[in-house]
């Protein structure tokens, strides 16, 4: 709709709502967030739009499934303030993150091709106290996590230290340290405790890594998609420039 505009043609608010499936609030919101232009107005007072502010609501709904609705907000204020530099800015670190998941996803991927042999082995049996093994506080530092996060894991299912029999002290063990590693890169590719928790559950059992193998097929679906909504929004934040001039 909002692609054939003629200049200084003028929309109600409404008009601007339904050509992108919105609400007439959701526009008066975007446009107070600032990632709108600010609306002409009537000589009553009465909100007006024109072909710019239907390029910027393109623009904006095209860089949500990429970016996220918090940097997309923040890309938009950018441009309307004039502050270009800052847009790409933000554009280039949401291009960062997305590059930090594939090679976490690559990492886990890794991870995972190395558990075929320690799920055949009994990764439940527990080591002896002579055996080996390591302390809550190393095993955090190591992760870059707080040991607070390593007894949540615990609480939920997704990792089991033994318990010293002199000290009372949590030791992880090689298949507990495994655990730790794989619900440390799952959280980082966006997966919630209760659904790392079945596949880890799964490591564990002698039924094989097919859970595994359908949740990374699933994470290269989503990354995917992000880089291509990527693409598409920058495409509409390059039209909505131009149309800026």
């Amino acid at each position: 709709m909002g692609k054939n505009l003629q200049n200084g043609e003028q929309l109600r608010p409404v008009d601007l709502a339904r050509g992108h499936g919105l609400s007439t609030q959701a526009v008066r919101n975007y446009e107070e967030a600032g990632i709108l232009p600010a609306a002409g107005r009537t000589p009553h007072g009465y909100r007006t739009y024109t072909a710019l502010h239907a390029a910027a609501l393109r623009a904006f709904l095209a860089l949500l499934p990429g970016h996220g609705h918090r940097t997309a907000a923040s890309i938009m204020r950018a441009v309307n303030e004039d502050v270009a530099q800052e847009a790409f800015r933000l554009i280039d670190e949401s291009h960062a993150q997305l590059l930090e998941d594939r090679r976490t996803l690559q990492a886990v991927e890794s991870a995972f091709r190395d558990l075929a042999p320690t799920t055949a082995s009994e990764p439940d049996a527990v080591s002896g106290p002579g055996s080996g093994g390591t302390f809550i506080g190393p095993l955090a530092e190591q992760l870059g996590i707080r040991p607070a996060t390593l007894r949540k894991w615990e609480r939920a299912g997704l990792v089991r230290p033994r318990r010293d029999p002199r000290t009372g002290y949590r030791v992880y063990d090689e298949a507990a340290v495994r655990d730790a590693r794989l619900a440390h890169q799952l959280r980082r590719g966006g997966y919630l405790l209760e659904q790392i928790a079945p596949l880890i559950a799964q490591v564990r059992s002698a039924g094989g890594l097919e859970p595994l193998e359908a949740a990374l097929h699933d994470w290269h679906g989503r990354l995917s998609a992000r880089g291509r909504a990527m693409l598409t929004g920058a495409a509409e934040l390059e039209a909505y420039l131009r149309e800026r001039g």
